[in-house]
């Protein structure tokens, strides 16, 4: 149970610097913000594997580019429909 609430603490936190690095706000707060370093986690470790310090489950430097990468195309997907 432990390390399932220390996933959401450091998914969110991943969420929450990658959306600064972006200068974007992550929508849904900070569940958006878990949403985002959960998925972020996914698809930076499939791009570039375990890479960094693994902290919660999560592969550091992977995991945030990784959440960099889905709001940079999030941010994208919503200029066009708008």
């Amino acid at each position: 149970m432990l390390s399932f609430i220390w996933s959401l603490i450091v998914g969110g936190v991943l969420g929450a610097i990658a959306g600064a690095i972006l200068g974007r706000d992550v929508p849904g707060g900070v569940i958006g913000n878990i949403i985002v370093g959960f998925i972020g986690s996914w698809v930076g470790t499939k791009l570039l594997g375990s890479f960094g310090p693994v902290i919660g489950g999560f592969p550091i430097i992977s995991a945030l580019i990784g959440a960099v990468i889905c709001i940079a195309i999030y941010s994208f997907i919503v200029k066009r429909m708008a």
